[in-house]
């Protein structure tokens, strides 16, 4: 399936401008499942520096282990201020630093992070292969990426649904016919493990070996 490739960073910023004020009251209530599940996983890794992009609101923070030294991205100043904000007021000790930056031009040196997370963004960013390039270069070789999305299906009331939707992605700030083949396959990753999480199986949960 051909992505549409409707987004751009000025479109993103404005669409989670709009999103931030009520973003941890609406999607961090639906998307949390899926986003406690990735905290989880990473929890239980090896590995201490972890590169979370998308880091929005900060809304996954307070749940890493103490262990874990955090290092938060993401395009939105709105969002930023408000995982800022969080970090503050629950006194994130293990939260290094909340960097506004773009995913597809990471400021960091190759093998920077034992762990990169992911949780909603890949279908956010505009050049989805440039992204996925960029996360397995900051992260060690053999580290963990762990990525939680939604991905396209073909056919039926889903498929035609999403396609109807992605007209839309500069207005949603995302793209509903985000497929997982060619995102995957843009780079050179071992999958581990791979299930979908709620609501409803939407979205899905992917552990991979960075084999860069």
């Amino acid at each position: 399936m051909t992505m549409t490739m409707t987004l751009n960073l000025a479109s993103v910023r404005r669409a989670y401008r709009r999103h931030a004020p009520y973003y941890d009251v609406v999607f961090g209530n639906l998307l949390r499942s899926g986003r406690m599940k990735g905290v989880d996983k990473i929890n239980s890794l090896p590995g201490t520096n972890v590169l979370e992009v998308g880091v929005g609101t900060g809304i996954s923070l307070p749940h890493f282990k103490s262990d874990k030294r955090i290092v938060g991205i993401d395009i939105s100043k709105e969002m930023l201020d408000k995982a800022r904000s969080r970090v503050n007021d629950a006194k994130l000790s293990n939260v290094n630093a909340l960097l506004e930056m773009d995913a597809e031009e990471l400021a960091f040196a190759d093998n920077t992070f034992d762990i990169v997370a992911a949780m909603y963004v890949a279908s956010v960013v505009p050049n989805a292969s440039r992204f996925m390039r960029e996360i397995q270069r900051v992260c060690v070789r053999g580290g963990h990426i762990l990525i939680v999305n939604h991905f396209t299906r073909e056919g039926g009331l889903r498929g035609a649904a999403e396609r109807k939707l992605a007209r839309l992605s500069h207005m949603l700030g995302w793209r509903p016919d985000f497929a997982l083949e060619p995102f995957l396959d843009s780079g050179t990753v071992e999958i581990i493990e791979q299930r979908d999480t709620s609501p409803f199986g939407l979205f899905t949960l992917i552990h991979c070996r960075n084999v860069k």
